[in-house]
């Protein structure tokens, strides 16, 4: 089966920065594969574009732009918030270190990751900017399986993304078990 729309992808991926000679920023392998929905706006269009109609065994590499990944770096998201949101009966929460990667959430309730970049008096300087904000990315690996999703894929906690097989009455490889 080709990978399409709705196409459960199992696949091995190394994300490397600029190019195929770059740092590694991320890498699954055949014993940890990627495993993904197609085309439910959960990846990266231009990553789903580049693997569009692939089958298994078939490799790949392609290189996306910062526009196409995760956009160009803005500075307007690193901002100085008040000091007084990350404390605890007046003490700072052990949490909140420098490089540390806080959830936090926007004033509509949303969830977002931020990082601390530097702890003042009064203030701390966070930075939630997509951490691959401003990188050129090139991906390669290998496609493994595609398969037709199943109702159980969708269902919530269901084995779907997690790189387990819910089969035999059992859940391999999700550590919290099926359904």
């Amino acid at each position: 089966m080709k990978i399409q729309d709705q196409a459960v992808v199992t696949m091995t991926y190394v994300l490397r920065e600029n190019d195929e000679n770059g740092p590694i920023l991320q890498e699954t392998t055949k014993e940890n594969p990627f495993v993904c929905i197609f085309g439910m706006h959960q990846l990266l269009p231009k990553f789903e574009e580049n693997l569009m109609g692939k089958e298994p065994g078939d490799h790949y590499a392609f290189h996306l732009t910062p526009e196409e990944g995760y956009g160009e770096r803005d500075e307007a998201y690193v901002m100085d918030l008040d000091k007084s949101m990350f404390m605890k009966n007046d003490v700072l929460m052990d949490m909140v270190k420098v490089g540390a990667q806080l959830m936090m959430q926007t004033s509509d309730g949303r969830p977002i990751m931020g990082l601390v970049r530097e702890i003042g008096d009064k203030h701390v300087k966070m930075d939630f900017n997509h951490d691959m904000a401003g990188k050129h990315l090139h991906f390669s690996g290998e496609i493994l399986d595609v398969r037709e999703s199943t109702d159980e894929d969708f269902a919530p906690g269901g084995c779907s993304g997690c790189g387990g097989d819910c089969g035999d009455g059992g859940c391999e490889g999700c550590g919290g078990g099926c359904n």
